[in-house]
């Protein structure tokens, strides 16, 4: 078969050890023939493209980003989009598209797989919130980032007796802000999932005071949606899929804390950090088995779903029900928060 990847939305660690899999098995077990569309869905409107051999992609595994580079295109909002891409993909006999991405890029596979056009997809978000799958690959790596550099601020926080308030990415859930935060001791985690209660951050700081210990260290996700209502935008402008660019929420929260509780107080975004950099070990063998999953896929003509990890085992679900909601977090893990705070 003659097959196309592509990789949309955000980069993610992990995007090219799913390229390496999907690859290598393809052409050393079903005598398959690559090619990778750049720039995502851009590519394929383009007609942009490398091919994909053993040769140029030995050794991508080990390497952040994507070497076929991304965009935020959305084929639905194109007029003739869809008829272009059909177009395309007929003009390089191309019998299979695998399409790397969250929830927007797999909107737009599944809406090309109800028209006519063989795909399946592989989930990628380094904020961990695919529906119907355990793990994404880059999200481990982006709780490495993130861990780290809340040990690192722990240390200049409590030199300067100050509160420092830590963004980490999570757009609509909080994985990435409860799985550092808790791992770096963090005294205080806000997520997406819960409102804000602001006294009773308040209250957690004071007590560090009360206690000997004159700093604070407060993680909070993008999408936490301030007191007074709503989420702190950076700009007003959206991609294609609508979105707003999310930042800011740190600086503002840290005003709010100095302006309560009187202690000096900053904030740190980690922003792109976060997606950037080699692939944990982790995130490297999760996505070579989701790219070995895909191209099974392929084979069996099981288009319109995508791979997904239930426990230890790499399976599939549709597409519609793995962006239909979001995988957000649950009482279980507001329970952990909550155990390990003060009690105030």
């Amino acid at each position: 078969m003659r097959v196309a990847l592509l990789t949309g939305g955000g980069d993610c660690p992990g995007l090219n050890a799913v390229i390496y899999a999907a690859v290598k098995k393809g052409i050393n077990h079903y005598g398959d023939e690559f090619i990778g569309f750049l720039n995502g869905w851009r590519g394929v409107l383009d007609n942009n493209f490398i091919p994909l051999t053993l040769e140029n992609t030995d050794g991508i595994q080990l390497k952040g980003g994507t070497i076929l580079h991304s965009s935020r295109t959305n084929v639905k909002k194109i007029p003739g989009g869809i008829e272009k891409v059909q177009e395309v993909l007929k003009q390089n006999k191309i019998d299979a598209l695998i399409a790397l991405g969250g929830d927007d890029t797999q909107s737009v596979t599944l809406f090309l797989s109800e028209n006519g056009v063989p795909s399946v997809g592989v989930p990628k978000t380094i904020d961990n919130d695919i529906n119907g799958t355990d793990a994404t690959f880059g999200f481990d790596t982006a709780v490495m980032i993130a861990t780290e550099a809340i040990d690192r601020i722990h240390t200049t926080a409590d030199s300067h007796n100050r509160v420092i308030v830590v963004e980490v990415m999570g757009r609509d859930a909080g994985w990435i802000a409860y799985a550092s935060g808790v791992a770096a001791g963090a005294h205080v985690v806000l997520v997406p999932e819960k409102e804000i209660d602001i006294d009773h951050v308040c209250k957690l700081l004071k007590y560090n005071y009360d206690h000997g210990k004159h700093y604070g260290v407060v993680v909070v996700s993008e999408g936490c949606h301030l007191p007074s209502g709503g989420q702190v935008i950076g700009s007003k402008e959206v991609d294609s899929f609508g979105h707003v660019r999310l930042s800011g929420i740190g600086e503002a929260l840290a005003e709010l804390i100095e302006e309560k509780t009187g202690f000096e107080t900053r904030s740190v975004n980690l922003g792109h950090t976060q997606r950037g950099g080699v692939p944990t070990a982790y995130d490297r063998l999760l996505g070579q088995r989701y790219g070995l999953h895909a191209i099974d896929m392929v084979h069996d003509k099981k288009w319109g779903r995508i791979a997904v990890l239930r426990g230890i085992e790499i399976s599939d679900i549709t597409i519609k029900e793995a962006i239909a909601t979001n995988r957000r977090l649950d009482q279980r893990f507001f329970d952990v928060i909550s155990s390990l705070e003060a009690k105030v």
